[in-house]
């Protein structure tokens, strides 16, 4: 998972050894409020019409306005119809958004497993955030340094280290539960973790949630990082933001040794700005090189925004 130099725009592609693999993809999952509200029609009195000359009525009526359930459903259908057909000559993806301003989730293919690669680095600092806080004390400056690099460089040696200090899979399995992440499966070897969008963006929400099981440093902390990525690394998620908002990030991105060297591709985050604030994960493996695989993530991440309006 060495990093990558690119302009904002686009991305050259480097190769880098792998031994991650993809999943297959199947099913749709999503949430959304299917209500709506019809007008009842109304019918003549058959009775009171007999004998008489019925005079036709020329009601006016108005248009029912659509309520905002309807809307939602109208808009999570259009993303649905874009994302079947891309995904008809792409390779395998799945995406979720989560609108922390409304509480709704939408999620394509939300419970495909997939393999994490870099992306687990971001619950691996929730982890060490989580131990620090139960010890009652900051990160020390070995913890904060091997963070900075893990996040922000995509280091996989400080990754390494700080994996083995939270216990290894038992211990990131454990801290898993406090994070309510019940469909990511930890691999002693960190970056074949399995995951789905679903506990993604989950975790996501879970590093700004006040009520949650972080606290105000550590969340402050986890964005600090998250927000500062190398410029060669802010890809993904960041391509559905606009210029004046804001974004955090994390990618992952292998070349799997069991698929031929194709790539997964991976990216988490979240957009914030007046009148947005989104969690995205787009999870994908089978991409023929890099930097098409990034062209995907992205395509996907823009036609969340485009049709969901966010």
């Amino acid at each position: 998972m060495a990093g990558v130099r690119r302009t904002r725009n686009w991305i050259v592609a480097i190769a880098v050894a792998g031994v991650l693999g993809g999943a297959g993809l199947v099913g749709l999952g999503m949430m959304r409020d299917d209500s709506d509200g019809r007008p009842v029609g109304t019918f003549s009195d058959a009775a009171n019409a007999t004998n008489q000359t019925q005079v036709p009525r020329a009601r006016a009526q108005a248009a029912p306005v659509p309520t905002q359930a309807a809307e939602r459903a109208k808009r999570v259908k259009a993303l649905d119809a874009a994302l079947k057909k891309y995904a008809a000559t792409a390779p395998e993806f799945s995406v979720a958004v989560l609108d922390r301003r409304t509480g709704q989730r939408y999620s394509y293919r939300g419970r495909e497993k997939y393999e994490t690669a870099s992306v687990v680095k971001v619950q691996v600092l929730a982890c060490l955030l989580l131990k620090a806080q139960d010890a009652g004390r900051d990160l020390t400056e070995t913890e904060l340094s091997l963070a900075k690099r893990m996040i922000r460089l995509s280091d996989n040696d400080a990754t390494t280290s700080l994996f083995a200090k939270l216990g290894r899979a038992s211990g990131l399995s454990a801290c898993n539960k406090r994070l309510g992440l019940t469909e990511t499966k930890v691999n002693s070897a960190w970056g074949l973790t399995r995951t789905t969008v679903n506990d993604q963006v989950k975790l996501l929400s879970e590093l700004v949630d006040t009520s949650g099981p972080l606290d105000a440093g550590s969340r402050k902390l986890a964005y600090t990082l998250m927000s500062t990525v190398d410029d060669s690394q802010d890809w993904g998620v960041p391509a559905a933001a606009r210029g004046t908002e804001k974004f955090t990030v994390k990618n992952g991105w292998l070349a799997r040794s069991t698929e031929n060297y194709r790539w997964i591709i991976n990216s988490v985050g979240r957009i914030t700005g007046p009148g947005t604030d989104v969690s995205i994960a787009v999870l994908s493996h089978d991409n023929a090189t890099m930097s098409s695989g990034i062209a995907s993530v992205q395509k996907v991440a823009k036609l969340t925004r485009q049709h969901l309006k966010y």
